[in-house]
């Protein structure tokens, strides 16, 4: 069995990534995920003011912000034409059957990934799915049709998609990481708007390639077979469903030969280990909107066989118990702070339960949700009349696969990895076509 076979049979390939020439700006060039600052219009309009003319990823994407601009056909056409132009000026340096180590520094510190090309027939975002490769969180089918038009006619992809591996013993990525010195640099650039700073290394030797390999074959040979997963979406759920369902309406054209090396049955993806100590998982809050605390507690009631709340004097305290062992959350409610323990709940995990409660209230017409980054944002708006702050606890790296095998695809919002500047950044692309 080659190299490539072995690597296929964990869903993996070793992609042709192209990468901008010797003499592009590459400050310019890289340019955040498009799924950010979605309210901001004016960070991307003064990204636009700095990048100018010169060559940019924010000329070949989409950002989110003007998805309900009207638009849409101009701006797609636009990105297509500016594709291709690309290709054709020769501004990109391509490099064949490659992963790149990806080394990124912001404020949070340091953290690593590894760009590959995942199989998408080894991927399905259901719910109950059962493929090496899954979606961490609810996939809304209503996101995907927009984001099939922007992809389906494009010549190339950019990846802003994070996947995480569970690799506790660090056989992978972290190898490649003590020997970086002596791997050719293909970028080390900074990052506009306080991106931090990013270096890239090829690896492409066949002992780096057989070692990832072997790697991945011990992380495989560790799960359960009958659920084995090996990849869980970091962030960029929707662009990989996006992909999947675009290679569904390609592949059903095929022969069963084309599909085996077509390139649009793979994606772009930068893996990255869970256990990276660079890698911070921050928790997302929620706040109910004309609701008390008394039909909470009702509505709480239907979801587990008991629970208990405790009052708490301080924001510190509330933290602290909330992320004791057992399934806890804060919630406040004007002044007042307390500490809720869940007993015999449905859902493994404090946010598994709180979306029955929500579900349950927006069903019945209760109250009202938002989603919410920060403990002092959501204690702030819990305290105001007719509001409650749900505070919910780190997300647990440990237990972050095995709580998706018990309770399948976590809640929407339960986590985001960083603050939105520190959300990948384009710089690799390849063809799709």
């Amino acid at each position: 069995m080659t190299i490539s076979e072995k690597l296929l049979n964990y869903g993996i390939k070793a992609p042709d990534i192209l990468l901008p020439k010797e003499g592009i700006d590459k400050k310019k060039w890289a340019v955040v995920a498009c799924d950010q600052y979605t309210s901001q219009p004016e960070y991307w309009e003064s990204l636009s003011e700095e990048v100018s003319s010169d060559p940019s990823t924010l000329r070949i994407i989409y950002p989110e912000v003007y998805l309900e601009s009207g638009d849409k056909e101009k701006i797609i056409s636009s990105i297509n034409e500016k594709m291709n132009e690309y290709l054709s000026s020769g501004i990109f340096t391509e490099y064949k059957d490659s992963f790149i180590l990806v080394e990124r520094t912001t404020e949070s510190g340091t953290r690593y990934g590894l760009m590959v090309a995942l199989d998408l027939d080894a991927y399905d975002y259901a719910k109950d799915s059962k493929t090496l490769i899954r979606a961490t969180e609810g996939t809304i089918l209503s996101r995907i049709p927009p984001r099939k038009e922007i992809r389906k006619d494009a010549p190339i992809e950019l990846p802003h998609i994070m996947v995480l591996i569970s690799d506790a013993e660090k056989k992978i990525i972290e190898p490649l990481v003590k020997e970086k010195n002596k791997l050719e640099k293909v970028y080390d650039t900074d990052l506009n708007k306080d991106g931090g700073h990013i270096v890239g290394y090829l690896v492409n030797s066949k002992k780096d390639k057989e070692r990832i390999a072997d790697g991945f074959e011990a992380l495989y040979k560790a799960l359960d077979p009958k659920n084995p997963l090996l990849f869980a979406m970091g962030d960029g759920n929707h662009s990989l469903a996006t992909a999947k369902s675009c290679w569904e309406d390609i592949k059903a054209t095929l022969t069963d030969e084309e599909k085996l090396t077509h390139p649009a049955r793979f994606a772009l993806v930068e893996l990255e280990n869970i256990f990276d100590p660079g890698l911070l998982f921050e928790p997302i809050h929620r706040v109910f909107f004309n609701i008390n605390q008394d039909t909470f507690d009702s509505l709480l009631s239907s979801f587990c066989s008991s629970f208990k709340k405790e009052k708490v004097s301080s924001k510190e305290e509330m933290l602290k118990k909330v992320n004791e062992k057992g399934q806890h959350f804060g919630l406040n409610e004007g002044d007042n702070l307390y500490v809720y323990t869940v007993e015999g709940g449905d859902k493994a995990i404090s946010a598994g339960t709180i979306q029955l409660v929500i579900d349950k209230m927006l069903e019945e017409k209760k109250g009202e949700v938002d989603y919410i980054h920060g403990v002092d944002v959501t204690l702030s708006l819990g305290a105001k009349k007719g509001n409650l702050g749900i505070i919910l606890p780190d997300v647990s790296k440990e237990n972050f696969f095995s709580d998706m095998l018990k309770d399948g695809a976590y809640p929407r919002k339960t986590f985001s990895i960083g603050h939105a500047n520190e959300k990948r950044y384009y710089m690799e692309a390849r063809k799709i076509k």
